[in-house]
């Protein structure tokens, strides 16, 4: 019996990576055909039409966005959008957090300010992974530390510290990865 629930938890490591992947993808592929494909079908000719149009027009209308965003009048109105979501109570906390994640997908984004993955001295014999998030290191006339993201180990979130550099140690390991390391609570592998 140990067996087979030991077999059972391998089978669900296994596959839920894997089935959520594809089940988001599906679902942002469906969505998009399903608020695109009418409107196309109208648009166009019934000839021009095809299933899988809608997916199509959605990943050029993102892309199309994202060209825009470095036009002036573009930016201006993204800007107020953004303010006036950043305003509405309650709104704006959901607002807020998703910009601040989707924000890392941008490459010219935060993520160029979280290059750094470091080992926070706690004591002598305890270190905890961070990012350093800003190397600005005066924030007002009284604090010079770096901003440093701590996060939590299976979850979205974390602490942010402020630290000063003599208490951070270098880590040997790409940001990306270290994070995979810290949120998988140090059960992937460096070398993944």
């Amino acid at each position: 019996m140990k067996n087979i629930a030991r077999w059972f938890l391998q089978g669900i490591a296994a596959i839920l990576p894997i089935a959520l992947t594809l089940a988001i993808l599906y679902w942002l592929a469906t969505t998009a055909e399903a608020s695109l494909g009418p409107l196309l079908r109208w648009a166009l000719p019934i000839d021009w039409y095809f299933p899988g149009f809608g997916i199509i027009a959605g990943l050029a209308l993102v892309t199309l966005t994202g060209l825009l965003v470095n036009a002036y009048l573009f930016r201006t109105l993204l800007k107020a959008a953004n303010s006036t979501l950043s305003s509405i109570p309650l709104v704006n906390t959901l607002f807020d957090s998703i910009r601040d994640i989707a924000r890392f997908a941008d490459p010219a984004g935060p993520r160029s300010d979280m290059q750094r993955a470091v080992l926070v001295r706690l004591d002598d014999n305890m270190r905890v992974v961070g990012f350093v998030t800003n190397e600005a290191r005066q924030w007002n006339q009284d604090v010079t530390a770096l901003p440093v993201f701590v996060p939590m180990s299976y979850q979205l979130g974390g602490f942010t510290i402020l630290v000063p550099e003599d208490a951070l140690e270098p880590l040997d390991m790409e940001v990306h990865k270290a994070m995979r390391w810290a949120i998988s609570a140090g059960m992937v592998h460096k070398e993944k």
